[in-house]
């Protein structure tokens, strides 16, 4: 049971501590240190309850089925269509990204080990070719995978934060402006986002209630704290026109730990964390998007169907980011504001009022929460956070 509880924590905070993890403070930053942490904790909040609604709705499914199954029994055919163009818009914005940031790193760190140059897309190329053999391998591969990666991310980040804390200039935290922190809340919806994993989790852990829940609980909360920390250095180190630069540049905010600390270590770790960061997420989007894809194609996911499949998860973003490089901050913004909002926001809560409150299905985890009210509530401020996205892209 504990390795169980560990190994789906780590999966769920892998999924969740991502590319997010760089644009973050750029945003938060500008309302200040306490409202950044103010409007995190918020974000964690809601998309906790939205998870947990999802695990609901999975729960009451027959083991392997996916969101598109769900949406199917619970709201009918025509929802199922939208859901799942939602799903692919919405995960292909969160691979790209990875691709826009992860892909640049890798190749930056091949060009200092081997000191050899390699075009950028080439490097798209070695970092889409690499994570699509591990999901290629299968779910054991994914995990084994997963613990090295989140033991580099943990590594990297207790690094960066012993190296960084003599840098904390606790004068850069006497900003407050709380409105502006509100603006922020479409890219911690994208941070906030492992929602995709949790039907391969229940696939996995055939349909072990508690294991789950559990897991939900306390890999979000991991991540919860390494979103709280990090933002605590960056904002205390990094001046603020420096990240404004990198966020009107689409840069990753490592380009501005880069240029206001004279500590190299500290940006090597600050990549090596980024980097980490980036490819623990990479592979709980790219499993779970195989596992949809299959599900929607009603084809299995072994053999050289599963290449087929991976193919359909990593070629996109490729292609995309190949023609569009600087496209890192923009595809954060609208996953978060627009595609998590909905799908891992609002389409929970309307596949649980449908079977709680019209199929009579009762919760198997989660009793608390269930009331129209709660549900509604949810739901206002999830609308509220697609209006701020819309606001920003206008």
């Amino acid at each position: 049971m504990f390795k169980k509880i560990l190994s789906g924590s780590l999966l769920i905070a892998g999924t969740t501590v991502g590319a997010g993890m760089l644009g973050i403070p750029l945003l938060t930053a500008k309302a200040g240190f306490w409202p950044a942490m103010g409007i995190t904790v918020l974000a964690w909040a809601i998309m906790l309850c939205t998870g947990l609604l999802f695990m609901e709705a999975t729960l009451w499914m027959p083991v392997g089925s996916n969101l598109l199954s769900m949406t199917r029994r619970f709201l009918g055919k025509r929802w199922r269509w939208f859901t799942g163009a939602m799903f692919l818009f919405l995960y292909y914005c969160l691979l790209v990204a990875y691709f826009a940031a992860g892909g640049p790193m890798l190749k930056g760190g091949l060009e200092q080990i081997f000191g050899f140059a390699l075009s950028g897309v080439a490097g798209y190329s070695l970092f889409g070719i690499l994570f699509a053999v591990i999901v290629g391998l299968g779910a054991k591969t994914i995990d084994r995978a997963n613990i090295v990666l989140i033991t580099g991310l943990v590594c990297s980040y207790i690094l960066l934060i012993a190296l960084g804390v003599p840098k904390v200039e606790t004068e850069k935290f006497t900003t407050l402006d709380w409105p502006a922190a509100f603006f922020a809340m479409p890219i911690l919806f994208s941070a906030f986002g492992y929602h995709n994993i949790i039907p391969s989790l229940c696939t996995y852990f055939k349909k072990d209630k508690r294991s789950l829940k559990l897991s939900i609980v306390i890999g979000t909360l991991i991540a919860l704290v390494i979103y709280l920390i990090w933002q605590w250095l960056v904002i205390g180190i990094i001046p603020q026109e420096e990240m404004t630069a990198a966020l009107l540049a689409g840069k990753p905010v490592t380009a501005a730990l880069q240029h206001s600390t004279s500590n190299v270590w500290i940006f090597r770790m600050g990549q090596a964390f980024a980097f980490f960061a980036i490819v623990t997420s990479l592979l709980g989007v790219s499993f779970s998007m195989v596992d949809f894809l299959a599900d929607g194609m009603k084809i299995d996911r072994y053999g050289w169907r599963r290449i087929l499949l991976c193919f359909l998860t990593f070629f996109p973003p490729f292609v995309l980011v190949s023609i569009y490089p600087q496209i890192f901050d923009q595809a954060l913004g609208i996953a978060g504001g627009i595609g998590e909002a909905i799908l891992n926001g609002l389409i929970p809560i309307a596949l649980v009022w449908v079977g709680f409150f019209h199929k009579g299905l009762k919760p198997t985890q989660m009793g608390w929460g269930m009331s129209r009210l709660a549900l509604l509530f949810i739901a206002c401020i999830i609308v509220l956070v697609m209006a701020i996205e819309i606001v920003n892209l206008v």
